[in-house]
């Protein structure tokens, strides 16, 4: 007798499977290059399944390319409680960026989608920044005025927030160099986690050189 709960767990790895193999495709040879039944046979699925599931291979890349496990996102929301601590928001937001450096592999495929993405672009990439990237950015440096005591942002503020967000986009663009100059410092999720934290106290630090900056 068939067994539904089996059925709905074998769809789940599938569906899964399908997600992981499209990453590393994408970003090994793009979205032009990289053909459906390429795709399902390197899942060992179905060539149906990547309709069934998604819908079409521009579906499927849509999906791969926000999927929150790839391409891990803050909530704007969560900047904009009241009573947030500096240092709590700003963990929030290096470890949500920089915590799939955890994935090894898949974070690095993921940094080359992103890359590909700019290269060759499909419209995702604009699109990404206009509903996720720049909301976030708007948060973050709302964010840092509350903590400041500024009424708005101003360009001083922009720079802050671009320059706090870039502590962690730059430690995963730069993963490879970290493993070829200094290999220990990402030899396990306590090692990622730690070098995250430091990057937290590094932005504190930034935060209060401002309010120094500011108050003098």
């Amino acid at each position: 007798m068939n067994d539904p709960q089996l059925h709905r767990a074998d769809g789940v790895q599938a569906r899964q499977r399908l997600l992981e193999t499209a990453l590393r495709m994408f970003a090994e040879k793009g979205y032009a290059k990289t053909s459906v039944r390429e795709l399902a046979k390197a899942a060992q699925v179905n060539v149906s399944a990547v309709s069934y599931y998604f819908g079409d291979k521009a579906a499927l890349y849509r999906a791969v390319f926000n999927d929150p496990q790839f391409n891990p996102t803050i909530d704007p929301a969560y900047l904009q409680q009241e009573d947030l601590p500096l240092e709590q928001g700003i963990k929030a937001l290096i470890f949500t960026l920089a915590g799939s450096l955890r994935d090894g592999e898949k974070a690095r495929d993921a940094m080359t989608l992103h890359c590909r993405e700019m290269l060759e672009p499909t419209g995702l990439w604009n699109e990404e920044i206009e509903t996720s990237i720049k909301p976030a950015h708007l948060a973050f440096a709302a964010f840092l005025c509350r903590h400041l005591g500024l009424k708005k942002p101003d360009d001083d503020i922009h720079r802050l927030t671009f320059a706090i967000v870039g502590l962690p986009v730059s430690l995963m663009i730069s993963s490879d160099l970290v493993q070829v100059i200094r290999p220990q410092l990402f030899k396990s999720d306590a090692a990622i986690d730690l070098f995250m934290q430091r990057m937290v106290g590094y932005a504190v630090a930034m935060v209060e050189a401002e309010r120094q900056r500011r108050a003098g």
